[in-house]
């Protein structure tokens, strides 16, 4: 250990992702001395660029953004530090017989689509995205409150779970039924109720299984449908962007704005422990030694790793170690990023087009996505995996070098428990049959790549610091939502440590590049004037 120095703060926040960064973006607007401490060299977290091959950059694990909450882009002026989100314009199935299935920004596009496969399904297109929208609105407000304690009889909780009611209480009938079938049912079950066409509820049902450790006839997944509907671009809910530079661009924007307000940035700045003394926190102390004393210290990490690794088990309440320790966080996916000489050839949509501008999603059936997650249940990796797959380069030109593009693979599933623990010979095999499963539809795939990048949960643990890689700290399961999450009775954004805070997805209301868990942290902190 080095010679140390002590330093004093308002509030120190432990990681840069982009919860970190919102956090302190708003405490330093609030006036207070910040600092952020992060253990890489780049701030970001799971939302990071890199240059992973020269002259090729790489979102490395987020990938795509649309959950970044419009308060947090409005307030702090993310614009003006740089962000710039670029729309993506499809999304694309194919089929094993050679067809597809589109879906575009256009509506009349996507019906003319619908109906070729299906006519009934292309009315009911219409009226179940007429409902899903009521339900993204009715959730909303939910989005932007702190959990009320419902055990609680203090005027805050009370008010709290009164204007919760009233969010439920004005649903009509038929919505309460359809919300209430939405936090309970499977996401392949919900989509029976509304088409026919199985390439239509492979596609839409994946959006239920990303990032958990849940197949799409898993009860709870159709939550996590609702959770990825509701995201917005511009006040256009369920539209998916991509940020001009790459995800690393959002946090560098949100880091702009938290410089901008006076906060510093750290990097390089691993943190060994939390430091408390009679029940509340101290500071922190990094693995250098130094010592960084404050009243306030927030944690944008998961809470294993916050309370299981940084802190003495015996500075904490017996019940709430045990809450943190049955809190459920599996990793289930993994990335495959890529760096082309030339474009995937799709034979169901031959030579460059339009669909290069959007998603690919390899969601062919629904025994296929449900199949890749048996793999996973028993403790290997998906052979033949569902993937959502972008292309960067194609919206982005900086992304790659002039005639070259990169490709984004975000895989389900990899599982973070395979049998045996991941090694490079597993990781080269996950690779492999992810590039195998991609061949299937565009042959030319193997020849294109001149770079892979293979990431297991494993690698993400490692680079990034998430529990088991899952890239919503924690899945989003009932009974890890609003009120429960992280644990009962701590999910206002507070500890059992006076003065300690945690921020980071975990917290309500969820995972996703979405910045909405810091925000309202750093609301909670001046709610309570602690300095």
């Amino acid at each position: 250990m080095t010679g140390s120095t002590r330093e004093r703060y308002d509030a120190v926040v432990i990681g840069g992702g982009h919860n970190g960064l919102v956090n302190a973006a708003y405490l330093a607007r609030a006036g207070r001395k910040v600092v952020v401490l992060e253990r890489r060299h780049v701030v970001g977290g799971a939302a990071v660029t890199e240059e992973v091959v020269p002259g090729f950059r790489f979102s490395v694990f987020s990938y795509v953004v649309s959950l970044l909450r419009p308060e947090i882009i409005r307030d702090l002026e993310l614009p003006r530090h740089g962000l710039e989100i670029l729309p993506l314009e499809s999304t694309i199935t194919p089929m094993f017989n050679g067809d597809y299935l589109g879906t575009w920004a256009d509506h009349d596009q996507t019906r003319q689509e619908l109906v070729r496969h299906s006519r009934r399904d292309a009315e009911a297109y219409d009226t179940y995205g007429r409902l899903m929208h009521h339900m993204a609105m009715a959730v909303k407000p939910i989005l932007a409150m702190v959990p009320p304690d419902p055990t609680s009889l203090a005027p805050s909780d009370l008010r709290g779970m009164l204007k919760f009611g009233r969010t439920f209480r004005s649903l009509s009938r038929t919505h309460f039924h359809a919300l209430y079938k939405l936090m309970t049912m499977s996401s392949g079950d919900f989509l029976d109720e509304w088409f026919e066409t199985d390439v239509l509820k492979a596609t839409k049902s994946a959006s239920g299984i990303i990032g958990t450790f849940m197949g799409p006839r898993t009860p709870g997944s159709a939550y996590v449908l609702l959770h990825h509907y509701m995201g917005e671009i511009d006040g256009a809910f369920r539209a998916w962007g991509f940020a001009k530079g790459g995800t690393g661009a959002i946090s560098t924007a949100i880091a702009n704005a938290a410089r901008a307000a006076g906060a510093e940035i750290r990097l390089n700045a691993p943190v060994s422990r939390i430091t408390t003394s009679n029940g509340r926190v101290t500071g922190v102390v990094l693995e250098n030694g130094d010592q960084l004393q404050a009243n306030v210290v927030v944690t944008s990490l998961d809470p294993k790793r916050s309370f299981l690794a940084l802190m003495s088990e015996d500075e904490l309440p017996d019940e709430f170690v045990q809450d943190i320790r049955r809190y459920r966080i599996r990793g289930s996916s993994g990335k495959v990023n890529l760096a082309l000489h030339e474009l995937p050839d799709f034979t169901c949509l031959p030579g460059v087009g339009a669909h290069h501008r959007g998603a690919v999603s390899i969601s062919p059936s629904m025994r296929y996505v449900e199949t890749a997650f048996d793999d996973a249940k028993y403790g290997d990796f998906s052979r033949k995996p569902y993937m959502d797959i972008v292309f960067p380069s194609v919206i982005d030109p900086q992304m790659a070098p002039p005639g070259k593009h990169v490709m984004s693979v975000f895989v389900q599933y990899a599982p973070s428990n395979i049998r045996g623990g991941w090694d490079a010979a597993k990781r080269e095999a996950f690779g492999d049959a992810v590039i195998d499963a991609i061949e299937v539809f565009a042959p030319n795939i193997r020849g294109a790549i001149m770079h892979r990048q293979v990431l297991t949960p494993q690698d993400i643990e490692d680079i990034t610091g998430l529990t088991e890689g899952n890239i919503f700290q924690g899945e989003l399961a009932l009974h890890q939502l609003f009120f429960l999450r992280p644990a009962p009775g701590w999910a206002k954004f507070r500890t059992p440590v006076r003065g300690l805070y945690q921020c980071g997805s975990a917290t309500h209301p969820g995972g996703g590049i979405m910045g909405a868990g810091g925000r309202l942290a750093a609301i909670e902190i001046r709610r309570d004037g602690v300095r």
